[in-house]
């Protein structure tokens, strides 16, 4: 699926649950990578809402999703440059949500296409948003421990999805799990 805008990972037994289960909800596609499943949705939070209400319903189904990631933003990317460039972007435009506030950047990555090393995409993506948070003015910090926010990315490929989760937001979806 080219287009996806969710991602589900699933644990070791559940893909064949998790699959069916999930299928009523929009577009699925299984991906060439282990218990990875890619959605085409029209709303990725009501969706990932959807799901957290058939999990509720179903133990043996939450038992088996790992985590749901909706992407808020999503983009096709075509080197490694292209998607720093593009995630940097984003993340400039959404500084003033994260002026004062503390934050990490996490990076699910899929694909061996580009070289996008977690560890260093992660670093080189959070001191974009220290930058611009001390442009404005309201310099953000870095926590890996409660943070105010995560900026969760997963990528398939050459896609990438990015959003923006509060620890409100965490707090409510106990599916999101970004770390």
């Amino acid at each position: 699926m080219k287009d996806w805008n969710l991602v589900v990972t699933i644990f070791q037994d559940g893909f064949r649950l998790a699959l069916r289960a999930l299928r009523v909800l929009g577009s699925i596609e299984r991906t060439p990578y282990y218990n990875v499943l890619a959605m085409k949705v029209d709303d990725p939070v009501k969706v990932l809402e959807s799901i957290e209400l058939k999990t509720r319903e179903s133990t043996a189904l939450y038992d088996a999703i790992s985590r749901v990631s909706p992407a808020t933003y999503a983009f096709d990317f075509q080197s490694t440059d292209e998607f720093l460039e593009k995630t940097k972007n984003l993340l400039v435009e959404w500084s003033p949500r994260l002026a004062g506030r503390s934050f990490h950047v996490r990076l699910h990555r899929r694909g061996p296409k580009y070289h996008l090393g977690t560890q260093q995409t992660e670093h080189s993506l959070n001191e974009s948003v220290l930058d611009a948070t001390t442009k404005l003015g309201i310099p953000g910090k870095l926590s890996f421990t409660d943070p105010d926010a995560v900026i969760a990315i997963d990528t398939i490929d050459d896609r990438a999805g990015v959003a923006l989760w509060t620890r409100e937001d965490l707090s409510r979806h106990r599916l999101l799990r970004p770390d």
